[in-house]
């Protein structure tokens, strides 16, 4: 799956990409990430991206021109499954949603930075908007880093094992059950017998029942949907 992300400050997404998982699956060729510097395309001897808000108001906005230029350059060369604008105001980013992305081929995913985008760029080229919670960053870098991991854990071949995203929290509008490892006792406080036990199937309905109990205790919103 190939990522082509726009960005006014293109620096900040680097390390979240050279690191750990994501880096192996590049080197693997399992997906492709392109970091695209808004300020190529700016305007002026200064290559301006953005200017102030029509109507007045505090912070900068990013301009339409630029933008748009940028995009039309992208869209000339690949072909785009979705176009993805990272927004506080858009639809709330869930696992359901990382699933579809992951079975995509290419997508381009939009930051802002300052005030955001110009709307109408929203209007003309935007086909999903996404927000990974409920409250105001200082640009969309960090949750291009959150979008893009959660997706690429899906891909096949990026887990060592696949199932291990298969259980994760929210595959099932569950939460995930405890997990532990070695030492079996720590401290006075022991590993639940069932997971010693050797047997798959009352370790499985452990787990779910592990699972479905945290669920209704910390997020039974999850369970209305």
């Amino acid at each position: 799956m190939i990522f082509d992300i726009i960005s006014a400050v293109p620096d900040l997404l680097k390390s979240p990409f050279e690191h750990s998982i994501l880096r192996r699956a590049i080197d693997r060729n399992l997906i492709e990430i392109n970091i695209i510097s808004l300020r190529d395309f700016g305007i002026g001897p200064h290559n301006q991206i953005d200017d102030y808000q029509y109507g007045g108001g505090a912070g900068l906005v990013i301009m339409p021109v630029p933008l748009h230029n940028c995009i039309q350059d992208l869209k000339s060369k690949n072909k785009y499954d979705e176009i993805i604008f990272m927004t506080p105001d858009g639809e709330s980013f869930k696992q359901s949603t990382a699933n579809r992305l992951s079975l995509l081929n290419r997508v381009l995913i939009i930051l802002g930075h300052y005030k955001g985008i110009d709307e109408r760029i929203r209007e003309k080229h935007v086909t999903l908007e996404l927000s990974i919670g409920d409250y105001v960053l200082s640009g969309g870098e960090l949750p291009a880093a959150v979008l893009v991991d959660a997706v690429s854990r899906l891909i096949p071949g990026v887990l060592n094992d696949a199932t291990s995203a298969l259980t994760d929290s929210h595959q099932d509008n569950l939460l995930a059950p405890p997990v532990y490892t070695r030492p079996s006792d720590f401290e006075g406080m022991k590993v639940p017998d069932i997971l010693l036990s050797g047997d798959d199937k009352k370790i499985e309905d452990w787990r779910y029942d592990q699972s479905l109990k945290k669920t209704k205790k910390i997020r039974p919103d999850l369970l209305e949907d």
